[in-house]
């Protein structure tokens, strides 16, 4: 019986523990025994970023870089735009938020700042 949990790059059974890391031997992917359960154990797991590479989590209050023409519409997202409360999802806009004065809408990381808090 296998007590090792199977590798998460390509669901292997036969991994083994060396010195405080699990490894595959079938894909050479090596990960930490404290990432075990963990998203960061899951290659899969994307991470987002914001348009300078800082990583962007649930909650976040960011700034828009770029004015934003909302589709379908003459309103125009401004430059400085301050967005509380952003909601992380997969997809082409990566972050749901409700913007003031406009309503809820997805945008692309990559024309927001994250704010320091």
């Amino acid at each position: 019986m296998n007590a090792h949990p199977n590798c998460p790059s390509c669901q292997s059974a036969h991994c083994y523990e060396d010195r405080g890391l699990y490894n595959c031997p079938e894909c050479g992917h090596e990960w930490s025994m404290s990432a075990v359960g963990d998203e960061a154990g899951n290659p899969d797991h994307k991470i987002t970023r914001d348009s300078n590479g800082i990583e962007l989590h649930d909650g976040d209050t960011v700034t828009v870089i770029k004015d934003l023409k909302v589709k379908g519409t003459s309103t125009v997202v401004k430059v400085g735009t301050k967005v509380k409360n952003i909601r992380l999802v997969e997809g082409d806009h990566d972050i749901d938020c409700k913007i003031p004065g406009i309503g809820q809408m997805g945008l692309k990381s990559e024309f927001v700042r994250k704010i320091a808090e």
